[in-house]
């Protein structure tokens, strides 16, 4: 008889003795398995990957040890450097960071709270009616599409450019938009006069397109991307002597909705915020016309 060696035990992993690198990699994965889009993973690098590299460069190597001075020293180090959205980005990444070590690593005993960059309030850049038509005015069939359709439905840059023409229903105007921000599908319209416009550039195209073809073909009809886009509106832009962005057409959706009239959660539905906060964000844009509404208004008008 030979007496049978059986595998020794393995120890038991202890979270709580893990490294803020190990913590790291696990807030890496978590990321990735809950299918956050490559931007946003490389945001996380870009933040909480610097942070932990700033605070291991100081001999802070174990989650319990991070305080909310170190986040506040290590912010305050490019405050004068960045942009406000900048350095509340930087923020958010590393707040969620510390969310994961606490909640769900549970290698920090006590959430480290801290106090968000302020975010200064401007006014966001849109465009008016008249500025609209002028650029449709010197456009080509497909530049007529893009801006009714970034004007009309209030998708954002990279949806216009996975849109197919199966997402279109000519009928009644609905328009689905597959893998918007945050990998969410979502349903918003277009108008008529849209619709239009849109069979009118499909009707130029040398091949019929299918169900699953780009509704909006860039050349040698390959699929458009968000920074030929952005050149594109650019261009048109400097042609009539004003500066544009798809995302500027995109607010001014949003405008001329609120304008109209249209209700916060409806706009929020079709716009594809995650929060009413959002979308109550573009109130903003309304701030010039209550100061006109005020002076056709005020007390000079009655009084």
């Amino acid at each position: 008889m030979y007496e049978q060696h059986l595998p020794s035990p393995q120890p038991i992993p202890n979270h709580s003795d893990s490294s803020l690198q190990e913590a790291l990699e696990d807030f890496y994965l978590s990321r990735r398995g809950t299918r956050c889009t490559p931007s946003t993973l490389q945001h996380y690098r870009y933040s909480a990957g610097i942070f932990v590299t700033w605070l291991q460069a100081r001999g802070v190597t174990d989650p319990k040890d991070v305080r909310a001075s170190h986040v506040y020293e290590w912010l305050a180090q490019d405050a004068d450097r960045l942009k406000d959205t900048a350095l509340h980005a930087r923020a958010r990444g590393v707040k969620t960071f510390l969310r994961f070590l606490h909640f769900d690593r549970k290698v920090m005993p006590e959430l480290v709270r801290f106090k968000m960059p302020r975010l200064e309030k401007r006014r966001l850049p849109c465009l008016e009616p008249d500025q609209v038509r002028e650029l449709l005015r010197i456009s080509n069939a497909r530049q007529k599409a893009i801006i009714h359709l970034l004007s009309d439905s209030g998708v954002r840059a990279a949806e216009l450019c996975n849109l197919n023409w199966g997402d279109l229903n000519p009928q009644t105007g609905q328009l689905f938009v597959r893998r918007g921000k945050g990998r969410k599908d979502r349903m918003t319209a277009v108008c008529p006069m849209t619709i239009r416009v849109l069979l009118a550039y499909r009707r130029t195209l040398k091949q019929p397109p299918t169900p699953d073809s780009p509704m909006i073909r860039g050349r040698g009809s390959q699929r458009l991307t968000p920074d030929w886009l952005s050149h594109l509106m650019r261009r048109l832009g400097m042609s009539v002597g004003i500066h544009v962005t798809p995302h500027m057409l995109r607010r001014t959706f949003a405008l001329m909705s609120l304008r109209s009239g249209m209700d916060l959660r409806s706009l929020q539905g079709l716009m594809g915020h995650s929060t009413i906060e959002m979308t109550a964000h573009y109130a903003q844009l309304l701030d010039a016309d209550l100061l006109s509404a005020h002076a056709a208004h005020g007390l000079d008008a009655w009084l």
